[in-house]
């Protein structure tokens, strides 16, 4: 997608997430969507966390309808016994997400799906604290799960900070990729962003039928670091 299609969506993004604070505690995690029942099983089911944003947390749209819920639709469907769990908050920062992640790994986590940055970009701040942040949460899960897998999720931002900005930014993530060898989706809201009949009326956040789009999105990069416990 041209970036110039995401100017508008993502300058009233701004509006939006310059008021939303992150440095509340965070509040008790639990699976995005009820885990439906299997027959009984000697194997564990393993953990993938979506640790992100509004657009994780899927705001202004039923837990359900959640690109991370469908994602868990998507596995049940497969017989895999993965377990979803859905950290997204609205307003998230990078360095909101440091600050969580040592909490949230105190459960196990086999599989980080990390969908944060955009926020960092919306509001100016240097990409290069944004790549440090979004390393020490790869690094931290690592060191407490080493057999861990990542995915990371680019993001875009306007042209309206300039073009160096713009390209330091985009360049955040496939730099991260290659660094730290971990799985990249490259633009998270690829065939989404900029919309209007896939956003919700604010402009920003993805309707029930843009999230199903982001799920298939997210499916393509993650289905590839899944694996079927046997």
């Amino acid at each position: 997608m041209k970036l110039h299609a995401l100017y508008p969506l993502l300058l009233s993004w701004v509006l939006f997430t310059v008021g939303c604070s992150d440095e509340t505690p965070p509040p008790p995690v639990s699976p995005s969507v009820a885990v439906p029942e299997r027959p009984a099983s000697t194997v564990p089911a393993r953990t993938i966390l979506f640790l992100g944003n509004s657009l994780s947390a899927g705001l202004g749209v039923d837990p359900e309808q959640a690109f991370p819920a469908l994602i868990q639709q998507k596995i049940d469907s497969l017989g895999w016994a993965y377990r979803v769990v859905n950290a997204g908050e609205s307003g998230l920062t990078t360095a909101g997400g440091l600050s969580r992640i040592e909490w949230l790994l105190r459960q196990k986590v086999d599989v980080l799906v990390l969908e944060l940055g955009g926020n960092d970009g919306l509001r100016g701040i240097p990409p290069e604290v944004t790549r440090r942040n979004l390393k020490a949460i790869i690094e931290k899960t690592r060191a407490t799960y080493p057999d861990v897998r990542v995915v990371l999720a680019g993001m875009q931002v306007p042209p309206n900070l300039g073009a160096d900005y713009t390209e330091a930014f985009r360049t955040v993530f496939p730099a991260l990729t290659e660094e730290l060898d971990v799985s990249l989706i490259p633009f998270l809201l690829e065939g989404v962003g900029g919309i209007p009949d896939l956003n919700q009326p604010d402009g920003i956040h993805p309707t029930a039928a843009g999230h199903r789009i982001v799920a298939e999105t997210v499916w393509r990069t993650l289905r590839t670091v899944l694996e079927p416990p046997s």
